[in-house]
């Protein structure tokens, strides 16, 4: 079925995207395994294309498209090339980039944006904790207010862009008493005194990209690095999370299809039994069961990104894509190894490469676990 989501200026812009990584991308991925990081070079030249700042104002650098749709197409092609691409991408440039853009101070602005459109500032979100996982309400990382400052404390896991990042997005508790209601967010440089980097964590998939824990170890800063209100932190990651579960619906299945469609080619083209594989039915009931499902799921998923461009999208709408799209991604692909055979599980093929990298978006962004608690609550359970 044809997609109508999109206009002849997306698919331009798609085209823009396609060569970037053609070009700045193709021929290092090798290179990115190996660094366990996506290089900063990278991030410079995707600055230079301006998809760093696509809802960022044009007065610090960035194109404001105010369409979200160009954040959609541009995480389908990162997504298309590997699993990492867009999850570096997103964290900075599709999730870091509403709380920089709406809670920020016009002095905050000026001093991160443009460097955050260039690629000379990359950043994270620290949110995550080795002991609270989905529980963002359970934090122990505290902030506390010394004089003219605050001093933070604490710990954070499981961060994407960790490593590399200059600029991290700190949730911390501001007040212990107010549980949920008492957490605040700061945008800590990370070459702050008492801030430090641990090692890369060493993933079961996603290999290039820099996934690290974080370390603040009384880490002073002034009101200028708060970033929205005090003690509403909380809420006001509750109000982004829904762009970042739509964002992870995207990657997943624009993923899922790419390499379904290589399958596709390769079911047409191995040969078992004097035939090709694709005609064996069994496999033939499989490949159509397999793109009946992403083309179903695409159609909500569009849905989803033209409710968000309306400010329609619900929490629970994204839960929903969040946890169908990592289920059928996930189911999709492990039929995808099964039909290359004993290829299937070689390195050197894409989809066993796929199938590593896709198995953390069951878990990340919220698990589907929590995503279904949010739908159950919803019916009145």
């Amino acid at each position: 079925m044809e997609r109508t989501l999109y206009e002849a200026d997306h698919e331009s812009f798609r085209q823009s995207v396609k060569e970037f990584l053609d070009r700045e991308v193709q021929p290092h991925l090798e290179e990115h395994l190996e660094q366990k990081a996506i290089p900063r070079e990278f991030w410079l030249e995707a600055g230079k294309q301006g998809f760093l700042g696509l809802e960022i104002p044009e007065e610090y650098g960035g194109s404001e498209a105010g369409d979200y749709r160009f954040n959609a197409v541009l995480t389908e092609e990162l997504s298309k090339v590997n699993m990492a691409l867009p999850s570096c991408v997103g964290i900075h440039a599709d999730i870091v980039a509403p709380y920089l853009v709406h809670l920020t101070t016009a002095e905050q602005k000026k001093r991160w944006l443009p460097g955050f459109c260039s690629g000379e500032i990359l950043t994270a979100i620290g949110m995550t904790e080795p002991s609270g996982g989905s529980d963002l309400a359970a934090l122990k990382t505290t902030a506390v207010r010394d004089g003219n400052e605050w001093v933070i404390n604490g710990s954070k896991t499981f961060i994407t862009n960790g490593y590399s990042a200059d600029l991290v997005l700190v949730a911390a508790r501001t007040s212990p008493e107010k549980k949920a209601r008492g957490i605040t967010l700061f945008a800590v440089e990370t070459a702050a005194e008492g801030f430090s980097k641990g090692r890369k964590l060493d993933k079961v998939g996603q290999p290039e990209s820099d996934t690290a824990e974080l370390f603040l170890e009384n880490v002073r800063v002034g009101d200028d690095a708060v970033v929205g209100e005090v003690d509403n932190g909380f809420i006001h990651m509750m109000q982004w999370l829904p762009q970042e579960r739509l964002g992870s619906a995207i990657t997943n299945l624009a993923h899922a299809r790419q390499i379904l469609d290589e399958t596709v080619a390769y079911c047409h083209d191995r040969s078992a039994f004097g035939q090709s594989i694709g005609q064996f039915q069994h496999n033939k009931f499989l490949l159509a069961e397999l793109v009946t499902q992403v083309d179903v799921t695409q159609a909500f998923v569009d849905q989803c990104v033209l409710a968000h461009m309306k400010g329609e999208l619900t929490p629970i709408d994204a839960a929903k894509a969040k946890w169908w799209t990592s289920q059928v991604q996930n189911d999709i692909l492990d039929a995808c190894v099964q039909l290359h055979g004993g290829y299937g599980y070689m390195n050197e093929y894409r989809v066993a490469r796929a199938w590593r990298d896709a198995r953390v978006t069951k878990i990340w962004a919220g698990s589907n676990e929590i995503m279904k608690e949010l739908i159950g609550r919803d019916l009145g359970f």
